[in-house]
């Protein structure tokens, strides 16, 4: 765990669409942005549920999919260097002497900054995990709910289940690295990209992986270091899958986790904010997106970047004390222009 302190003028909790957006408006005023989500990538909802699923009311925008309008965020945002911190969940948060904020993670990253923004969608995204007795006892040594370093499984035979993307693309990146690979899903069919499917048949053809049509029935080892997994099927009842990992991907299901300890007033794990700038019970926390509620609440995210939008100025005033602000329009300001560089 790293224990080193950063500091930056905002904090965002979320890098879906909602907190992306927020980066650039933010940015145009000049203000530097950490971002932390539990995620491997940004995009939040956009790129882990529906990253092929089309979205047909941004503005000017026909159709373009969760993934693709997450790309074009992070394009948006680049000329401002925002720093992310994947895969961390936002743990706690400490007002300082001086007025700032200091969030910490649970990795052990410490960020202060003069402002927070919570930009967390329905809040933090946890898996799904089976229902097997004795399985805490493996997690993080040979359970595990998200690939960090493929390097880590190089050699071992890995047991995979479920039938989304996440499924089948780590079946397919594991394979070349691991000793075997087993996945296995309840029917043959899948939530998968067709291509990755036939990836996948196409290596169990090969003889290169195993597919079984199975459910997970448990998991055998000595407490510290498992062996196999046990499956049962219609056809031929339960066996074992020698295994030294098991990698389960049922899926994630959204939680508001220690954001709901950081002393805000909550409503049905909503956070009410005023609609002028959408700042929460507390001062210096702002709330944008689905996380959020007031009357009239829309959740879209045309929405969510009209509340970035109005955020940010109110932000500006709190980590520029007694700097004018000056509003500007990025198609005639030459100011605005230079930082997006485009002149």
């Amino acid at each position: 765990m790293t224990t080193e302190t950063h500091e930056t003028d905002v904090i965002i909790i979320g890098a879906g669409p909602c907190g992306l957006f927020a980066v650039f408006e933010l940015g145009l005023l000049g203000l530097k942005t950490y971002l932390v989500d539990i995620l491997d990538r940004a995009g939040g909802q956009c790129a882990e549920l529906y990253p092929e699923k089309p979205i047909y009311d941004i503005p000017a925008i026909p159709m373009c999919t969760g993934q693709e309008l997450t790309d074009r965020l992070m394009e948006q945002v680049k000329a401002f260097d925002p720093v992310f911190h994947f895969q961390e969940m936002a743990e706690g948060l400490t007002k300082l002497d001086d007025g700032r904020w200091e969030l910490t993670t649970d990795q052990g990253t410490k960020i202060v900054a003069h402002v927070i923004v919570i930009a967390a969608g329905g809040g933090s995204f946890v898996p799904k995990k089976p229902h097997l007795e004795g399985l805490a006892e493996y997690e993080d040594t040979s359970v595990f709910y998200a690939v960090r370093k493929i390097d880590a499984f190089a050699g071992k035979r890995i047991v995979i289940a479920g039938g989304g993307d996440s499924a089948l693309d780590w079946a397919l990146n594991l394979q070349p690295v691991a000793e075997k690979v087993t996945l296995v899903h309840h029917r043959d069919g899948f939530r998968a990209a067709p291509a990755s499917v036939d990836a996948m048949h196409a290596l169990v053809d090969a003889g290169k992986m195993e597919f079984k049509i199975a459910q997970l029935a448990g998991v055998n080892g000595d407490g510290t270091k498992m062996t196999s997994v046990r499956v049962k099927s219609k056809t031929d009842g339960e066996s074992d899958i020698p295994a030294d990992a098991l990698l389960p991907f049922f899926g994630l299901t959204m939680k508001l986790g220690p954001i709901a300890d950081f002393g805000l007033n909550l409503n049905e794990n909503l956070i009410p904010v005023g609609t002028e700038k959408f700042e929460t019970s507390i001062p210096s926390i702002f709330a944008i997106g689905d996380i959020n509620t007031y009357p009239g609440k829309l959740k879209l995210i045309l929405s969510g970047f009209h509340e970035a939008a109005l955020m940010s100025q109110a932000a500006f005033l709190v980590c520029r004390p007694g700097e004018r602000l000056r509003f500007q329009y990025t198609t005639s300001s030459s100011d605005l222009q230079k930082k997006l560089g485009v002149r």
